[in-house]
């Protein structure tokens, strides 16, 4: 009873932590449109260099270190010196490398940006050079802060390492105030280029380093308290370098094509921001209606919450089974649980897209900033937002099918298929790049990542079928094919709500951010009211699968 109080304690922790960061996340995003726009200019160029370092540390530490080098901890942990002579060299190395390769790439700051994007004029390499050398030191801090929080998780601290991205976005939220106190909100049809100074870029860019350095260092107390002896220490023998096995291989070759697939997608969409400057060039406003990194991105950001709130939580719990299932090499089990964990998802999932889609215009609003442009703005998001939410049920259907290979200790075949997807996209992408205008480019990439989820998951599901057998995708296709018509009507009321909120005539609903996020509560609220009580009605037993685990831990917390 201990450890299940134990347990339950350390996931209400952890979910406490990611959801309050996520909440400030979202401040940060809808200030920093405030502050510098939300489709323009400095918006695209900040965010192509704070984006980097994201992307980077994805690609190095994320996969070395987390996939690599981190299981070993587990076992490190056991030893008489609770594993103090392992961490200390781990860290040392961890140290040493990511310093060594933030020093290289900040070095090459300028080559680097003009190699990820296209179509900037010298002077939007110039800022965003600016930018970067001011971003790109990020790269150590999260290189530090995944392996200290590892070494944390390993010895059973969970709630540091969620936490501490909040002490991140606090102190991100502090500096867009502050900016926007000495230099105010974002005025449209200002010359951004040409009235940005230097004390601009060193506040916003050296104020998120600071929040991510912040990150890092709040680790280093609870680090401390472990007991644990840690040093400077040097000789990595025996670390499992060599010997880390054919998952972490696969693993980390899957994350390092994903990544730089990423990196080139958003070189192509970068190509937003020299239209939008054309655009408004000629016709002085009108470039507020183009989508850039910074609205993509956003609207990404926005897509993927119901998937990380709700199926990644669902997920962690029904892995265990399937794990337990694979182990015993119980197909049957595996398959049931497979079964039931997609006909669960299509309850949030479709719901969410349902959702998003009603709600595109005022959550396009919320992030649209404040100033004249705000609704084209917020409009342009909102036209993203509907795209993306097509391809939601379908990405997160694909996520949990992906875990029947890794519950088989099957690394090799999600490899295959997410690689192959990527450089296919990759290959895709480029050619239609040719064909379509930079104006536009935002637009066809949300409609190609809304694609590509359809793909992964044809492929994901016939692989399935071919290695386990059957999982039942018709009954998972019945689930979603009730759960869509209750959305559709849950749909239609928030439509008819939205609307008596002006939210098709720039009325209410489009006046300013709080209005916005009023008009989303109470249109989400009566979805959500007609989304539940039609699927009880229609007796769909999902609903106790869904509602059952999380109402079970908010009575156990």
């Amino acid at each position: 009873m201990s450890s299940q109080t134990s347990t339950a304690r350390s996931s209400a922790i952890m979910a406490a932590g990611t959801l309050v960061s996520r909440v400030l996340g979202f401040v940060r995003t809808a200030l920093l449109a405030v502050a510098i726009g939300s489709t323009a200019l400095v918006a695209d160029v900040f965010e192509k260099s704070n984006a980097i370092p994201n992307v980077i540390y994805m690609l190095l530490a994320g996969g070395v270190f987390n996939v690599v080098l981190v299981p070993q901890l587990i076992k490190a942990a056991k030893a008489p010196d609770k594993g103090a002579d392992y961490t200390s060299r781990l860290i040392t190395l961890a140290a040493l490398v990511m310093g060594g390769f933030t020093l290289v790439v900040t070095a090459l700051a300028a080559p680097l940006m003009g190699m990820l994007t296209k179509d900037w004029t010298e002077g939007m390499l110039a800022l965003g050079t600016s930018f970067a050398l001011w971003t790109l030191p990020q790269i150590f801090f999260y290189g530090m802060y995944a392996v200290i929080g590892q070494v944390l998780n390993a010895n059973g601290r969970f709630g540091a390492y969620m936490w501490a991205p909040v002490a991140n976005n606090v102190i991100a939220i502090s500096v867009i105030g502050f900016y926007l106190i000495n230099f105010g909100r974002y005025q449209a049809g200002v010359d951004q280029l040409a009235e940005w100074t230097p004390q601009q870029t060193m506040l916003l860019a050296g104020g998120h380093t600071l929040g991510i350095i912040v990150q890092a260092v709040v680790l280093l107390g609870p680090l401390a308290k472990l007991g644990m002896r840690i040093r400077p220490k040097f000789g990595w023998r025996g670390m499992g370098m060599r010997s880390t096995g054919k998952i972490a291989a696969w693993t980390v070759l899957t994350m390092a094509i994903g990544n730089v697939a990423t990196l080139l997608y958003a070189r192509l969409v970068s190509g937003a921001t020299a239209a939008r400057q054309a655009a408004d060039a000629s016709d002085p406003g009108s470039g507020a209606a183009i989508p850039g990194e910074y609205a993509l991105n956003t609207a990404e950001l926005i897509t993927v919450l119901p998937h990380s709130v709700f199926v990644l939580s669902i997920a962690t719990v029904l892995f265990n089974q399937l794990a337990d299932a694979m182990g015993r090499r119980d197909h049957d089990t595996a398959k049931a649980v497979t079964n039931q964990g997609l006909r669960t998802f299509a309850i949030p999932m479709v719901f969410g897209s349902a959702a998003i889609i009603v709600l595109a215009g005022p959550l396009g609003r919320i992030f649209g900033g404040s100033s004249e442009v705000a609704a084209a703005s917020g409009a342009a998001i909102g036209q993203l937002l509907i795209i993306m939410a097509l391809g939601m049920p379908f990405r997160s259907a694909h996520f949990y099918l992906m875990r029947v290979f890794y519950a088989d200790e099957n690394a090799k075949i999600p490899m295959l298929i997410q690689s192959g997807v990527a450089i296919c996209g990759v290959i895709l992408a480029y050619t239609v790049s040719v064909f379509v205008p930079n104006a536009v480019f935002a637009f066809v990439m949300a409609g190609l990542y809304a694609l590509f989820h359809v793909i992964q998951l044809a492929i994901t599901h016939s692989l399935v079928r071919k290695h386990y057998g059957s999982y039942g995708a018709t009954q998972v296709l019945d689930t979603y094919m009730k759960t869509a018509g209750a959305a559709i009507v849950a749909a239609l009321v928030g439509a008819a709500v939205l609307a008596a909120l002006g939210g098709y005539s720039i009325g209410f609903a489009w006046s300013t951010i709080v209005t916005a996020l009023i008009s989303c509560a109470v249109v989400g609220t009566a979805m959500a009211l007609v989304y539940f009580v039609l699927l009880k009605v229609m007796k769909v037993e999902e609903v106790d699968f869904f509602l059952g685990p999380l109402l079970g831990r908010l009575r156990r917390n």
